[in-house]
């Protein structure tokens, strides 16, 4: 599976995760939430807390930033459903956020961005954690797929 992502770092940092370790986290949580996809595209947008609050505001009603944003591709009305399947949607992370939240739950940079990517791409296949069943098959999926890639459970606190 070749994995094609635009990757914007609006921020004017430079600690973001390199576009390999992107595409890495992609993957696995594509392969083993056992998507056919040949090629995958996805935008993933690294932005400050202003631009996450606004987007959080905008489109859930919550004047805060957040951690990750999930836009699923929705295609037009006018194109058949399948023909731009490939396309999954947009991420949208806040460096801020994560870094935080990565500091206060006692967690590597490296595998809460991991984490949070895996979580997005989750959302973009459908997936969701507003009913408590949805909820555990959700974390159960993610702890799967970061131990795949080495990380620890982040459920469980350190």
């Amino acid at each position: 599976m070749q994995v094609m992502i635009d990757l914007q770092n609006m921020t004017d940092s430079e600690q973001i995760p390199s576009a390999e370790d992107f595409e890495s986290w992609v993957r696995t949580a594509l392969e083993l939430e056992g998507s056919q996809l040949e090629q995958p595209e996805l935008t993933i947008r690294v932005v400050s807390a202003e631009e996450s609050q606004q987007l959080n505001h905008d489109y859930r009603d919550k004047d805060k930033p957040t951690n990750i944003l999930s836009f699923p591709f929705e295609a037009p009305e006018m194109l058949p459903k399948d023909a731009l399947a490939e396309l999954l949607g947009d991420l949208v992370i806040c460096e801020t956020v994560m870094k935080a939240e990565a500091l206060q739950q006692n967690k590597l940079e490296s595998s809460h961005w991991a984490h949070l990517v895996v979580h997005g791409v989750l959302h973009l296949l459908g997936h969701d954690h507003m009913e408590p069943e949805q909820a555990d098959a959700m974390e159960s999926l993610e702890i799967a797929i970061l131990k795949k890639l080495g990380i620890d459970d982040p459920y469980v606190e350190v």
